[in-house]
């Protein structure tokens, strides 16, 4: 991945921002040190997508979720009579 310091990124700004939405990323850094990464927008890698479902199978809700430990939280909450 080409690396670009901060002052040659400034001054070709337009150039490799159309480079980088056909695909090709960079990195911009100063003095040496990478800062950021520019990626297209449309890059699979840089959207995480979100899924409804994607734990499926792979956890379990149980019946009482909503009562769960009630009174234990009403113990913490008023104190034990």
């Amino acid at each position: 991945m080409e690396k670009i310091n901060i002052h040659e990124a400034k001054t070709h700004l337009s150039r490799l921002v159309e480079e980088a939405a056909k695909g090709k990323p960079f990195i911009i850094g100063k003095a040496g040190k990478p800062m950021v990464k520019v990626v297209p927008l449309d890059d699979a890698k840089a959207v995480a997508e979100r899924r409804f479902g994607g734990l499926e199978g792979k956890i379990e809700v149980p019946d009482d979720f909503d009562t769960m430990f009630e009174e234990e939280i009403e113990k913490m909450f008023y104190g034990e009579e």
